[in-house]
Parts: C-alpha cells; sequence; structure tokens
C-alpha cells in the first residue's frame, strides 16, 4: 500500500427501478490522493458473468493480463462477460465510473449480440449505437458523480421500463434462475437444450458457467466474516457452498480469480490496493 491517503472508492446500489437491469455502481477516484507505488495502480478483476461500462472522466488504463492487449485511450469502454481474470495498469491517477448490468438486461436494453462480446471490449458508443454514445458524452462532460448518475439513470430507466422481460424481478440475489424460469416460461413446449441456446443468447455464457461464477460469489459472501476474522475454514466453505470438496472450491476459486481462497484472503487483508474491487465487492 502507498503512504498516501486511501483512493475513494465506492460501490453504489442502484434505484428499485433498476434493480433487476444495473448490478452496482462503482466509482472510484486517485486523482486527490495519487498513489505513488506503480505496484498499486495495478488493477485485478476477477472473471465475470455482467456486462460492464466504464467511463475514465480523468486519466486511462492499459490492459495488462490478457497480454498483448493494444493501449486505448476509449474514454467510454464496453466490456462484455468475462471468463477469466483481467489486470489492468493506470500509468497516473483516474477518475472512473462504472455502472455493471446484467447481460440479459444489456440485451434487452441495446439488442447487443452478448455471446459475441465475451471476453472482448471497445468503444462503448460504436458498440451500443448512437443514443448510448450521446449518453456517454452527458456522462463525461456532466461536473461531479451525482450528475453523472443522474445522466446515466435519466437514460436507462425509462428504457428498462419498456424492455425489461417479466416485470422487475431479477434482482442480484438469484438472477441466474430467474434467467432461467424467463426463458423456460417464453419457450414453454421447447426442448431442454433449447432453452439453454436462449439462455446462451440473453447471457453469452451457458447456464452452468452462470451457476459456477455464481455460487464462487455466494461463497465467498457467506464467509466474509470468517476470513476477516482470521478463522475461516476453507472446506467448510466449500460444503457450504455445495462443492464435492475443498480442492473443487480452490479449482473454481482460481479459475475465477487467478488465486486460491487462501490467496485471495491473504492479499484481501495485506490491504493490497490494485485488489480493490474485491474488497469493496465483499
Amino acid at each position: 500500500m502507498s503512504d498516501t491517503e486511501p483512493s475513494l472508492t465506492r460501490l453504489i446500489v442502484p434505484p428499485f427501478a433498476l434493480a433487476s437491469c444495473v448490478r452496482a455502481y462503482i466509482t472510484r477516484s486517485t486523482v486527490e490522493a495519487p498513489l505513488t507505488d506503480p505496484a498499486d495502480r495495478f488493477n485485478h478483476f476477477p472473471a465475470t458473468p455482467h456486462c460492464s461500462i466504464t467511463w475514465f472522466i480523468e486519466g486511462e488504463a492499459e490492459v495488462v493480463e490478457p497480454p498483448g492487449m493494444p493501449k486505448t485511450e476509449i474514454r467510454a469502454v464496453f466490456v462484455g462477460p468475462q471468463t477469466r481474470p483481467m489486470a489492468t495498469y493506470n500509468p497516473g491517477p483516474v477518475r472512473i465510473l462504472m455502472v455493471m448490468f446484467y447481460p440479459q438486461a444489456m440485451h434487452a436494453l441495446s439488442g447487443i449480440d452478448v455471446p459475441a462480446w465475451v471476453n472482448r471490449w471497445d468503444d462503448a458508443g460504436t458498440v451500443l449505437g448512437p443514443e448510448w454514445a450521446a449518453m456517454s458524452d452527458a456522462v463525461l462532460a456532466a461536473p461531479d458523480d451525482v450528475a453523472r448518475l443522474a445522466a446515466l439513470e435519466a437514460f436507462l430507466t425509462p428504457r428498462w421500463q419498456a424492455a425489461r422481460p417479466g416485470g422487475a424481478g431479477a434482482t442480484a440475489g438469484d438472477w441466474v434462475r430467474h434467467l432461467a424460469w424467463q426463458v423456460a416460461d417464453t419457450a414453454l413446449g421447447r426442448g431442454v437444450r433449447s432453452i439453454e441456446r436462449h439462455i446462451k443468447a440473453r447471457a453469452g455464457q451457458p447456464m452452468r458457467k452462470l451457476l459456477r461464477l455464481q455460487r464462487a460469489e455466494q461463497s465467498f459472501f457467506d464467509a466474509r466474516e470468517e476470513f476477516l476474522a482470521g478463522r475461516v475454514v476453507w472446506s467448510d466453505v466449500a460444503a457450504r457452498g455445495g462443492y464435492s470438496d475443498q480442492a473443487h472450491f480452490c479449482r473454481e476459486a482460481r479459475e475465477i480469480t487467478g488465486h486460491s481462497p487462501h490467496e485471495l484472503a491473504r492479499i484481501m487483508k495485506s490491504e493490497d490496493e490494485s485488489y480493490w474491487i474485491y474488497r469493496i465487492w465483499t
């Protein structure tokens, strides 16, 4: 951790009208207290089934993992679902706003082919169209986070009210099964394979993969107090999560985060700044 004051990072719950569309808002700034140690300017992200848009109000990011990605100066970046951990680097201070969308909500809102964007990212306006580009310009031009969220919600709320399938359900707790119920309801009389194809078309990944990601996230949530107190028993966490054994839990955790549960707990307790997304999420 650098010797500066901690960066200002917040996870914000969306309003009820967008609860089945937006998983969370995240704001982060290192402008007021720049991170002097280059190691602190890395950002480690886990695999995720969600789509996101990140606005770089100030500063920029370079993708370092997976390797070989070209440097970009895109100020509004659309990121599709990620099946692997990802790491970026900020050459200097940054101020960002990130919004995370349930993948089926992004599909309903924009008509985007979510499977085509798995492990990919590009300029949000280019991917989503001119209306989204205009909204992005308004977000970037807004004077502060309050105004940025107001511009975003003014754009999303009426569109989600018109587009959302099956009412206002699918909040964070069990959105994967809610998606399955929606697809099964609209695909009544069709076979299992047809339903699976419809789920993948809306969420970008097959049902079994979505359930694995959700199970790992919930297992860490359930064990949060235990590992912060230093008394976690990972075999018990694995059993509560429905894993066959601790090794099974470790394999899936490593696939999603790049680390075993024990390694991840150690990193988070060390307050490594580059793992800030894990700390605010748990």
